[in-house]
């Protein structure tokens, strides 16, 4: 029996993943049709990603600077639904032990809507 160990970690966007998984369709397609899971992932991500993966990353490393946001988990999650309104940034930050203030909340919208 075989384990896989895993290497490393990270947090990556919808549309980091979409361009990863698009890259690795795109190399088997050459030996044989992708499986319906692949097929259906790669359709979600397509679905679901709401800009390029390389702004992705630069949203990411945008917001990682804000105290308010910090955690490149936030940060990923904040990019990949793209809150428009207050009270969607607040849903984002329900579980976490952070109380924002509304100018911060504003911030966070602000940097997001440079993106849109």
């Amino acid at each position: 029996m075989t384990f896989k160990e895993v290497l490393a970690f990270d947090y990556i966007t919808i549309s980091e993943a979409k361009e990863m998984l698009e890259k690795i369709v795109e190399e088997r397609r050459k030996k044989a049709e992708p499986l319906y899971e692949t097929k259906r992932a790669l359709k979600y991500l397509r679905t679901f990603s709401k800009l390029s993966a390389e702004d992705s990353k630069k949203l990411v490393e945008e917001l990682v600077k804000l105290p308010q946001v910090a955690r490149k988990d936030l940060a990923v999650k904040l990019v990949d639904l793209m809150p428009r309104i207050p009270d969607e940034v607040r849903v984002i930050y329900a579980k976490e032990r952070i109380t924002l203030t509304e100018e911060q909340i504003r911030e966070i919208i602000e940097i997001i809507d440079k993106y849109r």
